[in-house]
């Protein structure tokens, strides 16, 4: 089983990458929380992996955190849950804001994702509030902060626009954050321009 790979980041789209390992690509699929954190391609790469087998078919999955690993892993353990949907999920959340909606069985956050329905995010509550323990919830508290800002759509709108323009995601996240802090109302257009300059200035 393929537990990590490092090497060298040979492409890269928000489903999937090329890491070039000593001349051998290794096709990852990875979630948007990855996607969003990824050098360039050409860059030295490392990430943690979680090989699926079935009769069929031999899938790779790729994740920069631990955690992100974790949630995966869990998530497809659950009955009726593939990998397909366990990244849907993982990209529709940070891992701070799923870890404590599993941990407090909120059903309403998980049918919020696209290709979630109510019957699924009902099981996987069942299935893995109990497996969820508080010391995760507690050590993502920073990044279920930052998505309470980000649950307002214009601040999604704006957010999606600029990773759309390249920037990365934690960078524009902070910026965001701070422009909402000011409590003034703001288009998604003026959101998005004060962020360009903030972020020219950084």
């Amino acid at each position: 089983m393929i537990a990590q790979l490092k090497g060298i980041l040979d492409s890269k789209t928000p489903a999937e990458i090329v890491v070039d390992v000593g001349g051998v690509g290794y096709l990852l699929s990875i979630p948007l929380s990855t996607y969003y954190d990824l050098p360039e391609a050409g860059s030295g790469v490392k990430l943690l992996a979680h090989t699926h087998v079935r009769e069929d078919t031999l899938q790779i999955f790729g994740f920069l955190t631990l955690p992100e690993r974790d949630l995966f892993r869990l998530l497809i353990s659950v009955s009726k849950v593939g990998p397909k949907l366990a990244l849907a999920i993982l990209s529709g959340l940070d891992t701070g804001a799923l870890f404590s909606a599993l941990r407090s069985g909120d059903v309403a956050r998980l049918t919020g994702i696209v290709g979630v329905g109510k019957k699924t995010a009902e099981r996987i509550c069942l299935e893995l509030k109990d497996k969820i323990p508080e010391s995760a919830v507690d050590s993502q508290a920073p990044a279920r902060a930052g998505d309470a800002i980000l649950e307002e759509c214009r601040y999604k709108d704006a957010l999606t626009a600029l990773v759309h323009l390249g920037y990365k995601r934690h960078e524009v996240k902070e910026v965001i954050q701070g422009i909402a802090s000011e409590d003034e109302e703001r288009t998604v257009e003026d959101l998005i321009r004060e962020s360009l300059r903030l972020l020219s200035t950084a």
